[in-house]
């Protein structure tokens, strides 16, 4: 991961332990970078610490914004800032030379401004890479959260996108019976070109009581109520999906079904290798934007 010796400047305004690896790798690298919205984490000796926003956006090229921006649309994701920082603060502190990287971000609000916002969540390469901390992540839950082993269980995986893929590979590889639901018929081909079950999202209803973990990647609902009532005792859902999510946590509750909604699982469980994809995939934004 090189600058090409052009050393653009870099602020890094909130979020969590993601964007503290991820500028120090970037520092690594080569490039200057400052630091806004940690003080209440002990940053490395040698991160710039800016004292404001405007200070640490004063003559850099790039503004790096975390994953996900905002949860509310109003206040920056900053969880290791000791006061909100606005979301209209970081519109009036961009000038319209600068390029906003932000996860999720709403890059049409600050096209409106005359700014260049670029959502690098939804970079390709960020999403492959993204994905194996995240499949790690659920099976680590899995593991804690459940009194049977990974081995010789019955796995479905609820969808078969980037991390359904990786994730239905790590739990073969742990000697799981793994079962795949998709909807369109290339999945289908995939799935068994890969040597696992498949069913039809649609049938999961029919087939759900034979599990003892059901894995959900879908962010939309498919796993409901008349689901729910099929659910094996003791079986563990783990819920990978964005919201609104892809299962019925009130009926999961009302039925007493062990369900864990992970949301961010890379920042939580692999900080290091998370800043270091994300410093990768920003790295590889910003010298493309400079060619």
């Amino acid at each position: 991961m090189t600058n090409d010796n052009k050393n653009p400047a870099i602020a890094v305004i909130g979020g969590d332990l993601r964007q503290i690896r991820a500028a120090e790798y970037l520092m690594q690298a080569g490039y200057s970078v400052r630091i806004y919205g940690f003080d209440q984490y002990e940053l490395p000796k040698d991160c710039l610490l800016a004292d404001s926003l405007v200070q640490a956006v004063s003559g850099v090229d790039y503004v790096i914004l975390p994953l996900p921006w905002s949860r509310d649309g109003v206040i920056l994701n900053a969880p290791y800032s000791s006061e909100d920082i606005e979301l209209e603060q970081i519109y009036a502190s961009v000038m319209p030379w600068m390029t906003v990287l932000g996860g999720k971000i709403d890059c049409c609000s600050f096209a409106d401004r005359g700014i260049r916002a670029i959502d690098y969540f939804a970079q390709e390469s960020f999403q492959i890479l993204n994905a194996v901390p995240t499949a790690e992540g659920a099976i680590q839950i899995a593991m804690e959260e459940s009194p049977i082993t990974i081995s010789q269980s019955r796995c479905l995986v609820v969808g078969y996108g980037r991390i359904g893929k990786v994730l239905a590979q790590r739990l073969r590889g742990l000697h799981a019976s793994v079962c795949v639901s998709a909807r369109k018929s290339e999945d289908f081909a995939w799935i068994r070109a890969s040597g696992y079950e498949s069913i039809k999202t649609s049938d999961i209803r029919q087939r759900i009581g034979e599990f003892d973990f059901i894995f959900n990647t879908v962010p939309v609902r498919v796993i409901s109520e008349a689901e729910l009532q099929q659910v094996k005792r003791g079986a563990l859902l783990i819920d990978l999906a964005s919201a609104p999510g892809g299962i019925d946590m009130e009926s999961a509750q009302k039925y007493g079904v062990q369900t864990v909604w992970s949301l961010s699982l890379p920042g939580k469980v692999a900080p290091d290798t998370a800043g270091k994809i994300l410093s990768q995939v920003l790295a590889d934004v910003i010298q493309e934007t400079q060619r």
